[in-house]
């Protein structure tokens, strides 16, 4: 076997992923939704439609009863996916049956570790692992945990994605993305999901020195909720993340069909949106 085909071999989802977006010089749109939200079957057909839509990279969060750095929305989507009977194991299913017919978009699963605990750490990612689990985002999981499940992550081949905010200081900078793989999640507000929105001007400039410390690709999120704003950090960051404007599109669906309509459809203009918008900046360039 050649380097070549071996390099080709060892490559991860999301190393495919942005090195392909990265020729197409474009960011990813990647899309947050509560697994089991509203419901078991209206969910998976959410998850099952999002490449369709134009979703570059899914985050797939895990229900949990305490989500202290989530807004009021995805609270409440965690609550409906838990009264609906959502555990870990059946997010793991959605996503094994998700690779029976999607093999290529990556997912990243988003929560709290006591879910992942209480599982089993080690079988959770045996079974994550199995599903075809790309990615784990754990917001209450500093790096001096990186032994618990960080390091573990990594021997699975599933990458431990980093989130970076507006108070991460020079001195914490390093200890934060020493382990990190996958990307790097710029917080874009200091606060919960779902806040106000950022200023571009101020993120840009993070987001550059941020580019100063790590090679990853930088992922933007929180506030982010229009195809404008997409489009607008899209020209500076490698990915733009999008969860409460979709979670909101299914509290306020009157029916399952409605809430994967308007999904799926806020998701495509956002896709467009994110494709064409370094295309208007150089556009606008000229």
């Amino acid at each position: 076997m050649s380097a070549t085909q071996e390099t080709v071999m060892t490559t991860t989802r999301l190393e495919r992923c942005f090195a392909a977006l990265k020729q197409q010089n474009r960011p990813a749109l990647v899309s947050y939704l509560t697994a089991g939200d509203p419901d078991a079957e209206t969910s998976r057909r959410l998850l099952h439609g999002l490449p369709e839509a134009g979703v570059d990279i899914i985050e797939l969060g895990m229900p949990f009863s305490d989500p202290m750095a989530d807004g009021p929305a995805i609270q409440k989507a965690a609550l409906r996916a838990l009264e609906g009977g959502q555990t870990q194991a059946k997010t793991l299913e959605m996503v094994r049956s998700f690779r029976e017919q999607n093999s290529t978009t990556p997912i990243v699963l988003m929560g709290y570790y006591n879910p992942i605990y209480c599982y089993g750490v080690e079988r959770f990612l045996t079974d994550a692992a199995k599903a075809g689990i790309d990615g784990l985002i754990v917001v209450d999981l500093p790096p001096e945990h990186d032994e618990e499940l960080c390091q573990p992550a990594a021997k699975h081949g599933i990458d431990f994605i980093r989130l970076a905010t507006p108070t991460t200081d020079a001195k914490r900078l390093p200890k934060v993305l020493g382990n990190a793989s996958g990307f790097i999640y710029y917080v874009s507000v200091a606060g919960v999901t779902g806040g106000s929105a950022p200023t571009p001007e101020r993120l840009e400039s993070a987001v550059r020195e941020l580019r100063e410390h790590t090679e990853l690709p930088i992922a933007v999120g929180f506030g982010i909720r229009t195809a404008e704003q997409a489009a607008t950090i899209g020209r500076f960051s490698d990915a733009v993340v999008v969860g409460s404007a979709l979670v909101d599109c299914i509290e306020h669906a009157n029916t399952p069909d409605e809430a994967v309509e308007r999904v799926h459809g806020l998701v495509s203009e956002l896709a467009e949106s994110v494709r064409a918008c370094r295309k208007a900046s150089e556009r606008q360039a000229c």
